[in-house]
């Protein structure tokens, strides 16, 4: 065993933990770095057997309120990349800052343990154990699947969606997708393609919004305009999206149980489409299942051989369940990212938000390299920023009640959170992470960056 008590572990070489390697770096702050995959990626990696991504996954956000601090996403890329493209992306990434060299691939973490002395003390499968100023979680959230409660015995196949990859998996199947979420909603989609009868299992009635309006990304055109206050800005988009989208309870949704803004929103133009011309067809929750029939609480049938669970994640992590407080599954940290009862153990990859994420970690990265450069540097803010994190809990709705739902139990408004981080990154004396990045840019980043 060696020890490293001026080095932090990062755990994960997803898009959280490279933009934690970027920040520590140049921040000039030592680490190692495991990923127990082959590459870097995560989830965006479909080669992996134990990755959720599907062939039919896109990303969400556009590619232009997305991407890296100072490393935009190219400007062929469609408006929302496919799952290979942000592979490509992402790899491209590590190569341009050099990260791949600090990364120990092929390797597990199995375990964390504080120490007496405060430090990390970090077990791998390989039989490494080393100690560590800090250890960064940054393994993401979509790895391992809730699963409902089903009441009823079921004659067919029943998987969760973290196992589906492409369509020819239902093709002249009858297929029942449980859960209305974007990816439930994008699997939906490739059944209503291929399967012989495809339906959607939905509790509650969420709000659709089309991936383009007006003829730009939904993201784009959302901040294309002027800041609007919460009690103006909700009005205004729930008229824009009836004028483009109308009233979907003649599509046999349920009408959405919480206004606008209050729950992660469905991010999907093809399931209108298929609603509408009846290759898709909603189903209310599952009552109990009975032989090759689903019985739903609305008290109708219907025949199945085929049901996908996209019921969530939940996000505890075994090798470091111990340290963190969840709430409903999710881990309850100041500003997403730091634990508030042990020092030095930080989670960025761990957020449920309106807006991309890749941005987000950036500035989470940074925010963690300069509080662990301060405390190796014995700089006063060290000890304000420990006391923060023990007694500060800002509101991070920016005034929207967001549904008391598990996935919702951390959910945050992105703007609100940033204004708070900018907010601290002054308190602290932090450089903003912009110009870090900036003026630590490898020359043929900056001239692509530029161009």
């Amino acid at each position: 065993m060696t020890s490293s008590p001026a080095k932090a572990c990062i755990i994960g070489a997803g898009p959280a933990g490279l933009a934690c390697a970027r920040a520590l770096r140049i921040n000039g702050i030592g680490y190692d770095q495991f990923e127990v995959h082959s590459d870097v990626g995560g989830i965006w990696d479909i080669a992996r057997s134990d990755t959720p991504m599907y062939e039919s996954a896109h990303l969400i956000s556009s590619k232009t309120m997305s991407g890296f601090e100072g490393f935009p996403m190219p400007s062929h890329f469609p408006d929302y990349p496919s799952h290979r493209l942000i592979l490509e992306y992402v790899r491209d990434f590590a190569d341009r800052w050099s990260l791949r060299g600090a990364i120990a691939f092929g390797t597990k973490v199995t375990g964390i343990e504080k120490r007496p002395d405060g430090r990390w003390r970090v077990m791998c499968d390989d039989g490494r154990a080393d100690d560590y100023m800090a250890v960064i979680c940054a393994t993401g959230a979509n790895w391992h699947p809730r699963m409902p409660d089903l009441q009823g015995d079921f004659n067919g196949e029943i998987r969760h969606a973290r196992s589906y990859r492409g369509i020819d998996e239902l093709r002249g199947r009858r297929v029942l997708v449980v859960g209305g979420g974007n990816s439930g909603v994008d699997i939906a989609c490739d059944a209503a393609v291929s399967a012989e009868s495809a339906f959607l299992s939905i509790r509650r009635g969420y709000h659709f919004i089309p991936k383009h309006l007006f003829g730009m990304p939904a993201d784009v055109f959302a901040r294309s305009g002027p800041k609007l206050p919460l009690w103006l800005k909700r009005p205004v988009f729930s008229m824009i999206l009836r004028m483009h989208v109308g009233n979907l309870t003649r599509l046999g949704l349920p009408r959405p149980d919480h206004r606008l803004f209050e729950a992660h929103p469905v991010l999907n133009s093809q399931v209108l489409h298929y609603l509408q011309h009846g290759d898709l067809r909603v189903k209310p929750d599952i009552e109990r299942l009975d032989g090759d029939q689903v019985l739903f609480r609305d008290g109708s049938r219907e025949v199945f051989d085929l049901i996908l669970l996209a019921t969530g994640y939940t996000q505890i992590q075994p090798y470091a369940r111990d340290y963190f407080t969840y709430a409903g599954g999710r881990p309850d940290l100041y500003l997403q990212m730091f634990s508030r009862e042990h020092e030095n153990l930080f989670a960025p990859s761990f957020i449920e938000t309106n807006s991309g994420a890749f941005r987000l970690f950036d500035m989470m990265a940074f925010a963690m390299a300069n509080h662990l450069k301060d405390q190796l540097e014995e700089a006063v803010a060290a000890a304000e920023m420990a006391r923060l994190i023990r007694e500060d809990r800002p509101d991070l709705s920016g005034g929207i009640r967001f549904v008391a739902s598990e996935r919702h139990a951390a959910y945050f408004d992105s703007d609100t959170w940033q204004t708070c981080l900018r907010k601290l990154y002054r308190r602290m004396g932090w450089r903003p992470h912009a110009e870090e990045i900036a003026a630590a840019m490898p020359a043929a980043a900056r001239a692509a960056a530029s161009g």
